[in-house]
């Protein structure tokens, strides 16, 4: 029995019959993208100070929606789910998509995916995003192919729970799950779940630093790549990320198989290396994205 079938088979058993993955919307309309969002991560630096006109700047810029992070313990950004949900509604910016935590390790924090993680559902929904997302794994969640193949039965049982309310779910890469352990590469165990339960949010620029085709990922998993992060990746050393265009990824190739992956939705990011700041780094991809012709 292939290990996507014996996780389906013991969660199905267990969670009883798994509802049918939500109807979700996408940006663009004839192949032409119409809405654009960002990863509220690249404006940390501000956003916490000032969350309403951190929002407005990217209103005036282009943005229509938003992914956000730091949510657990029922709240976004340090604020009580009401509030920050009153701020997003008068900005006019959407919520699609929220990372949370895994939760793994010291203390047991309310609303993430270990602990309590109907509550963070029932607070996504409240915000009224479509999506929630693993994010990331610290280190010591990822020292040896265990703890992949027993994230791959939490991504399962998670994706199984945020279906049965509605919502999608996925998990975001890094560069450290396309690299070969015990054997193994991590990323092929995470695919190994059910697809309707798991989606991928894959990050572009993190793919092609692990010196991986994105392309060939879209087309071995045709319809499950609902979410990408869209960031650039620059030669200098180190490979840092740059602002849309500065970069060496082919943007308007990428964006030619986006009905092939299954996007609903991408974000631009740039975690760091900002040409000024954060703000301008996201107006400046933004205007790099809107002039390709999709």
């Amino acid at each position: 029995m292939k290990r996507r079938d014996f996780i389906q088979k013991a969660s199905l058993a267990s969670a009883g019959v798994m509802a049918a993955s939500p109807l979700l919307s996408h940006p663009f309309d004839d192949g032409v993208i119409k809405t654009f969002g960002f990863q509220v991560y690249t404006v940390r630096d501000v956003i916490y100070q000032d969350m309403a006109g951190t929002l407005k700047t990217l209103k005036k810029a282009g943005y229509d929606h938003v992914e956000l992070f730091d949510f657990q313990d029922g709240k976004i950004l340090g604020k009580p789910i009401q509030e920050a949900k009153a701020i997003l509604k008068k900005s006019k910016i959407d919520v699609k998509s929220i990372h949370i935590p895994t939760g793994s390790g010291g203390k047991k924090i309310s609303g993430t995916i270990n602990h309590e993680f109907q509550r963070a559902i029932d607070d996504a929904k409240e915000l009224g995003a479509e999506y929630l997302v693993c994010p990331y794994l610290n280190t010591s969640e990822r020292e040896n192919i265990d703890q992949y193949k027993k994230l791959a039965e939490l991504l399962q049982k998670s994706g199984e729970m945020c279906a049965r309310s509605g919502l999608g779910f996925a998990y975001h890469n890094h560069e450290f799950e396309f690299q070969e352990m015990e054997g193994q590469i991590p990323f092929d165990i995470i695919l190994d779940t059910d697809p309707s339960a798991v989606q991928i949010e894959l990050d572009i620029y993190w793919t092609r630093f692990a010196e991986q085709n994105p392309l060939k990922i879209f087309k071995e998993n045709s319809g499950r790549v609902a979410l990408w992060h869209v960031k650039d990746l620059s030669l200098d050393e180190g490979k840092p990320m740059t602002e849309l265009g500065n970069g060496i990824i082919d943007w308007k190739q990428i964006f030619k198989h986006k009905e092939e992956s299954g996007m609903k939705y991408f974000f631009i990011e740039q975690d760091r290396n900002f040409a000024n700041n954060s703000l301008e780094s996201l107006a400046t991809s933004l205007k790099y994205l809107k002039k390709l012709n999709y």
